[in-house]
């Protein structure tokens, strides 16, 4: 009989429900919440030795049931295995995490308990939390994920900040006054997603700027299926035009943007093996990996960009770790203001640069 030691440990969440970053994949995640302890026990901090059959009982408290759920993802080497038994009993009783630790002795009826063993099962397969709920949260805004999209990072929000910070910038002056002119710039920004995967970037910019005028891409028709949905139960469908394209390729050069934005899918074929099970095993890899052409694809990303930009239009994209050097070195002389910008965890994230007011039309891509 197979036993495990856990050690309880419990987050305290910056919000009340669903925290803002859901499931194991990324370890910043785990950044977002303090450690804990709930009167779970007369020793909170105490080692339990449980049972990992326990979770198939016909009926349990809530507290044994995470205790045992825990135990159960451990043993099959689960990252984050607290935060992901919290999210599923929250997930399938429908509450709040505040819920789970001032009802510990709450019994769960024996439906509940199957189904929540159920899910357990299922994310000890190494499927992803946010796949197995449909849900992860993006700059506040609760998205629909399904495994034909890419899982929304925290660390991608960076992008969505970038472009906050600079849009006004462009055409910032237009008005008898500061705000005024603002927001002015505002209503005349187009801004353009490529490859949008859920659509978290481009209706996350929409949310912000409410004038802007968003376009997203991608090649995927399913991908574009799950933004559109996501778009309507956000209440900005008629904020976003989707447009199935590999990368700007459908877009006409009179389009004259003044942001292009993306995180393309960068893992090159020689490091799929390096890539993290749960991202490998389960999300598209034309999401992550596109056609294997890994740093090569911000080459013609950077090409494309420079015929759909009007002059002084920004591209702002994401980077793969260690890969911000040699992104940036793909700039060409059509390029101004290039700079990188790191993330909370000081790791180079965010390639940005800005197209000159005379820059060459493309040819071909080098």
């Amino acid at each position: 009989m197979n036993q495990a030691v856990v050690e309880v440990k419990k987050f305290s969440s910056v919000a009340a429900g669903l925290p803002r970053h859901l499931g194991g994949v990324t370890p910043p995640l785990l950044q977002t919440h303090r450690y804990q302890t709930f009167a779970l026990d007369l020793n909170p901090v105490s080692k339990y030795s449980l049972n990992c059959t326990d979770l198939d009982r016909a009926s349990m408290q809530i507290r044994q049931a995470l205790r045992a759920a825990i135990a159960s993802l451990r043993e099959q080497n689960i990252p984050s295995a607290e935060l992901a038994a919290e999210l599923l009993l929250m997930y399938v009783l429908g509450s709040d995490r505040s819920y789970l630790y001032s009802h510990p002795e709450s019994d769960l009826v024996s439906d509940v308990a199957e189904r929540y063993s159920g899910l357990i099962a299922e994310r000890g397969t190494g499927k992803p939390t946010q796949y197995i709920t449909g849900r992860q949260e993006f700059w506040g805004l609760d998205f629909n994920v399904t495994p034909d999209v890419l899982i929304p990072r925290p660390e991608t929000e960076h992008l969505v900040e970038t472009v906050l910070q600079l849009a006004p910038s462009p055409l910032r002056g237009q008005g008898s006054s500061a705000d005024e002119g603002a927001r002015r710039s505002e209503s005349l920004l187009r801004i353009v997603d490529a490859g949008t995967g859920s659509g978290c970037i481009a209706l996350a910019l929409a949310s912000e700027l409410s004038e802007a005028q968003v376009f997203a891409t991608d090649i995927s028709r399913a991908a574009l299926e799950v933004a559109r949905r996501n778009a309507v139960r956000l209440g900005l469908a008629d904020r976003v035009r989707f447009v199935e394209t590999d990368l700007l390729s459908g877009l006409s050069a009179a389009a004259q943007f003044d942001f292009v934005v993306s995180n393309p899918p960068y893992v090159s074929l020689d490091d799929l093996d390096s890539v993290q099970r749960e991202v490998r095993e389960f999300e598209p890899r034309i999401a992550w990996a596109g056609s294997g052409e890994g740093e090569a694809i911000y080459r013609r990303l950077f090409f494309e960009s420079l015929r759909v930009l009007g002059p002084g239009g920004y591209v702002v994209v994401e980077v793969g770790y260690n890969q911000a050097g040699r992104v940036l070195a793909m700039l060409d002389e059509n390029w101004s203001n290039a700079e990188v910008r790191p993330d909370l965890a000081g790791i180079p994230r965010v390639v940005m640069a800005r197209k000159r007011a005379a820059s060459c039309p493309p040819s071909v891509v080098s």
